[in-house]
């Protein structure tokens, strides 16, 4: 299990789509968390299954010759792979959570027949063939399905991608990073699945989520520095040029380690040179700790920060906030809502 982690802190540090800190206790978690702050308040925000229910409710209905197209689609992977499909993949497989969530926002969860190990929504995810860990895929699991598509990550490492390749699978390698990268890939999918018309309208929920929260943010007249844990033995923090530190951006927020790029560890010294205003920490149990590890470890190790006198430590779930799908528009969503809470003090 600690080979585990410590192979997604490397990546990590790479900025990698990975599935998050939280899923290394491979508990089957799903939806919305309520964010606990340090003055005991509980705040609930909208939920990202609004968005399958929608989905559910009113289908996209793109046309038959879409789904079924044998026209050739020739596409270019963010590894600067060119992969041709001569018809629409059936069978699918995902080797990162983030992809997973993706593809059954696009109303392909019938089509996916195997996901890794960590890929625990939506529900439905959880029950689909395991086809290994996030960096521990096992190729023969993959090859035994099928698959005439495998949607890999950058995180799978470059050896596993070209082993499938070598085998004849084509792979489409995402590795996006940021809320501009996340919309390309939604699109590219959907235009490899004959999904287009669920892509459209799923990049089109998350860009008017992030206009209502650039309309709260600019009503602020002071940005608060903001710091996000993603782990706390080393402490690990998100710095500039990740996809979280545009969303503190984007919320109104400044980060408070924006000197420091991507994933870093950093010291209890240097959150007291910068004792930031607000503190934001993944929730879960990590490596088998105790419940909200994180949130009680900022409350009982940074007393004498900023944050934690004041009583703004928040948690938001480790699954929406670490992972380079379209539910960072939620923890987007809930950041803006802390920040609008900060701004009225």
């Amino acid at each position: 299990m600690k080979k585990e982690f410590f192979l997604i802190s490397i990546f990590l540090v790479s900025a990698i789509a990975l599935g998050c800190v939280n899923t290394l206790n491979e508990q089957h978690k799903s939806g919305n968390q309520s964010i606990p702050s340090g003055e005991g308040k509980t705040t609930s925000y909208s939920s990202p299954e609004k968005w399958h229910e929608r989905l559910n409710e009113s289908p996209a209905k793109p046309n038959r010759e879409s789904e079924n197209s044998t026209q050739k689609i020739k596409i270019v992977d963010d590894f600067g792979y060119e992969v041709v499909f001569n018809e629409t993949p059936k069978r699918i497989v995902s080797l990162a959570p983030s992809n997973t969530e993706i593809l059954f926002a696009l109303g392909l969860g019938n089509r996916v027949v195997g996901v890794t190990d960590y890929c625990n929504y939506p529900e439905e995810a959880i029950r689909k063939t395991k086809i290994g860990g996030y960096s521990t895929v096992n190729i023969e699991r993959v090859l035994a399905l099928n698959p005439d598509l495998v949607v890999a990550a950058y995180g799978n490492g470059k050896e596993t991608i070209e082993i499938l390749r070598e085998y004849g699978i084509k792979v489409v390698a995402l590795n996006p990073k940021n809320l501009s990268d996340v919309m390309d890939n939604i699109m590219l999918l959907g235009r490899i699945t004959g999904k287009e018309e669920n892509a459209t309208k799923l990049v089109e929920m998350m860009e008017v989520k992030i206009e209502e929260a650039k309309r709260k943010a600019s009503n602020i007249s002071s940005k608060p520095k903001i710091v996000h844990v993603l782990w706390h033995d080393p402490v690990w923090v998100s710095g500039k040029d990740t996809f979280i530190d545009e969303l503190i951006e984007i919320a109104g927020g400044e980060n408070a380690f924006e000197d420091l790029e991507g994933w870093k560890i950093v010291s209890i010294e240097d959150f007291l040179a910068r004792n930031p205003d607000i503190i934001v920490v993944n929730s879960g149990t990590g490596m088998g700790g105790e419940d909200d590890i994180l949130y009680r470890w900022a409350i009982s190790e940074l007393k004498d920060v900023k944050a934690v006198k004041e009583g703004r430590v928040y948690m938001i779930d480790s699954d929406i906030i670490s992972r380079p799908s379209y539910r960072l528009v939620y923890a987007l969503e809930e950041l803006s809502e802390i920040i609008h809470d900060y701004s009225k003090k």
